[in-house]
């Protein structure tokens, strides 16, 4: 028994190899399990050291880009500084332009209303003293077309104002001057011409034609009645000699009848000294109502109306009162004379108190 026991004694149990080979294996599975784990950790490692190096290199950058952007930051803050500063400057300037623009376009306006205000008051005393409208009428025409060119917005009030009076000035009728010293002229030249009641040829010629006209009709009647009454032929010898007596006899008559009825004349004079003048005091007549008619186109021209009616009232006097009123010459004379006379008034030339007005208002500012 005892053989067996210590055989038995002096071998290994059958479960140490097992758990030999069970630890064996753990073992390994262990190295591989430990060998694993440390290649993993070695691969991460190494990938950790990749990305802390990429990482790196990316802060790398990012702090040069951030540098980068500071700088430029800081030129950016200069340059928008200087943006802000400028534009400043600018603002100033603008603002400093548009007070100069508006002081030039105020000055401007301002020389253009006192342009055309010192115009008008310069034509308005011409028209005044001339009694014309024309200095006016060209003025406003002047003032109207600047307006019209220089298109100010302030100024249309203006030139509403001018258009006005200009309308209302040219209503006005003018004396033609010109014309009424062609007529007094036509009047002058006509005075050598005019007959006057003394004259021969003025109390005579008229009448003489009558006279001729009767004796001519009564030569013509009794020659008409005699021829009438002519025998004939067969009448006798002493029938036509008796018709020649009566014929001849009634001719004579007519022409005595007519030269003695020029031998007294009866005419009514109203005023008797226009019959007595002489020739020295028709020719001091005559020259007289010429100096009142040049007289008259001197005050026509120097726009004294009342001294042209007064010089036009005597020479129409004159005219009635010393030469033949039957004459055509003289109711042609007294016709130009009372054309004149009638055309000759004062015009007042309408005052231009609307644009005037205007004027005032737009210098004031209004």
């Amino acid at each position: 028994m005892a053989a067996p026991v210590a055989a038995g004694s002096g071998s290994l149990p059958t479960w140490v190899p097992v758990s030999v080979a069970l630890l064996t294996l753990s073992s390994l599975a262990g190295v591989g399990l430990a060998w694993q784990s440390l290649s993993r950790q070695q691969a991460l490692e190494q990938e950790l050291v990749k990305r802390q190096t990429a990482v790196q290199a990316d802060a790398g950058e990012a702090r040069a880009l951030a540098r980068q952007s500071q700088d430029l930051t800081r030129d950016t803050a200069a340059k928008v500084a200087l943006l802000d500063a400028r534009l400043a400057e600018v603002s100033l300037q603008r603002g400093q332009l548009e007070e100069l623009i508006q002081s030039m376009s105020r000055s401007r306006d301002e020389n253009v209303i006192g342009d055309i205000e010192a115009s008008i008051r310069v034509a308005l005393q011409q028209s005044t003293i001339t009694g014309s409208a024309e200095p006016l009428i060209a003025t406003l025409r002047q003032a109207d077309e600047r307006l019209l060119r220089y298109k100010q917005p302030r100024m249309e009030g203006v030139r509403r104002a001018v258009s006005r009076d200009l309308d209302r000035v040219k209503a006005v009728s003018v004396v033609d001057i010109s014309t009424l010293t062609i007529k007094l002229d036509e009047v002058v030249r006509l005075l050598d011409e005019l007959p006057l009641l003394s004259s021969a040829d003025s109390l005579h010629v008229p009448d003489a034609a009558a006279p001729r006209e009767e004796k001519t009709n009564s030569t013509r009647k009794p020659s008409a009645s005699v021829a009438a009454r002519a025998p004939d032929p067969a009448d006798g010898v002493l029938a036509q000699w008796w018709w020649q007596a009566k014929r001849s006899l009634s001719e004579g008559a007519g022409l005595v009848w007519g030269e003695a009825r020029t031998l007294l004349r009866v005419t009514r004079i109203d005023h008797p000294e226009a019959a007595l003048l002489t020739p020295d005091q028709s020719f001091f007549l005559r020259e007289n109502l010429k100096l009142r008619l040049l007289n008259a186109r001197l005050a026509l021209l120097s726009r004294q109306f009342d001294t042209a009616q007064a010089d036009l009232r005597d020479s129409q006097e004159m005219l009635g009162r010393y030469f033949d009123a039957r004459s055509r010459k003289v109711a042609s004379a007294a016709d130009l004379m009372r054309q004149v006379a009638g055309q000759a008034r004062q015009v007042n030339v309408p005052r231009p108190d609307d644009t005037l007005a205007a004027l005032t208002a737009a210098a004031a500012g209004r």
